[in-house]
C-alpha cells in the first residue's frame, strides 16, 4: 500500500494537548490498512508521527501551529550552547539496546512524567501506559541508553525509517536540570543517525507558542515540512534547552 493511495480519515476533536483553550483533530491513516515499515516510512516523510501503534498528523481547523520538522544530519553543526552541553555531560556513555520493556526504563520515565507532567493526563503512568504509548509490534524501534558510572540518566526511543530516525520519545532524570539532558539526547540522535549513514532525524512537532516544544528551533539548519514539502526553516532560534 503507497501512501498516495491511502484513504485518510479526520478524527473527532478534543483537547489539544500543547496549547491551553485550544481544540485539536488529527489525520489519521484508514484502519483497516495494516501498518508496516514501509508505508510508515511514507507517511514520516509526510509529516505523520506515531504514538504507539497509532500514526497521526495535526489538521485543525482553525490552527497550523504544529509544523513537522527534521534535522538534515550532516549540515547540523551544534552552537555555543549546545557545545557546552555535550562538553557538561562528556562523561555519559552511550548504549543502543533493543526496544523492550525494563523496569529501570520504566522507573525513569515515571519520575520524568511525574516532574513535567505532574497536572496532566500522563501523570502517574502505569506499566501498560508506558508500554503502550512507545511501542508498538510492527516499528523498527531502539533505544539509546545515556549513563554516568552505570547509572541511567536518559533513554531516548527511535524508530528506524527509510531516511532516517524518528525521535519517538526521550525522558530523563528531573534531578539533573542544569545538564540539559534533553538537548544532549537529541545531539546523540544526530550523532547515531550520521554513524548510521542516514540523513534526517525526524523531531516531530515544532510549535512557537508551546515552550515544551518550541526548542527544536535550536537544531540548525532544520527542515520544515510547509506546504506540502520540506524547506529549511528560518523562524527565530528562541535561547531554550531542555
Amino acid at each position: 500500500m503507497s501512501s498516495q493511495n491511502l484513504n485518510l480519515y479526520l478524527t473527532t476533536e478534543h483537547e489539544c494537548g500543547y496549547l491551553t483553550g485550544h481544540m485539536a483533530t488529527n489525520l489519521v491513516p484508514d484502519p483497516s490498512v495494516p501498518m508496516d515499515m514501509q508505508l510508515y516510512s511514507q507517511l514520516i516523510e509526510l509529516g505523520y508521527r506515531r504514538s504507539g501503534s497509532h500514526t497521526y498528523r495535526p489538521h485543525c481547523r482553525h490552527c497550523e501551529q504544529c509544523i513537522p520538522c527534521r534535522a538534515p544530519v550532516n549540515r547540523f553543526r551544534p552552537n555555543r550552547s549546545q557545545r557546552r552541553c555535550l562538553q557538561v555531560n562528556q562523561n555519559c556513555s552511550t548504549h543502543l539496546v533493543k526496544a523492550t520493556y525494563t523496569e529501570e526504563h520504566f522507573e525513569l520515565y515515571r519520575r520524568y512524567i511525574n516532574a513535567r507532567h505532574a497536572h496532566g493526563n500522563m501523570a502517574n503512568p502505569v506499566p501498560e501506559d508506558y508500554k503502550s504509548f512507545l511501542y508498538c509490534d510492527w516499528s523498527d524501534t531502539f533505544v539509546l541508553e545515556l549513563r554516568e558510572n552505570g547509572q541511567l540518566l536518559a533513554v531516548a526511543v527511535c524508530d528506524h525509517v527509510h531516511s532516517g530516525l524518528s525521535a519517538v520519545y526521550s525522558y530523563y532524570t528531573p534531578d539533573a536540570p542544569n545538564r540539559s539532558l534533553g538537548t544532549y539526547c537529541v545531539l546523540k540522535m544526530i550523532e547515531h543517525t550520521k554513524l548510521m549513514e542516514l540523513e534526517y532525524l525526524y523531531l516531530g512537532y515544532l510549535i512557537q507558542n508551546s515552550n515544551k516544544m518550541k526548542y527544536k528551533q535550536c537544531f540548525r539548519p532544520l527542515e520544515a515540512f510547509i506546504d506540502n514539502r520540506w524547506q529549511d526553516y528560518h523562524g527565530s532560534k528562541p535561547s531554550v534547552s531542555l
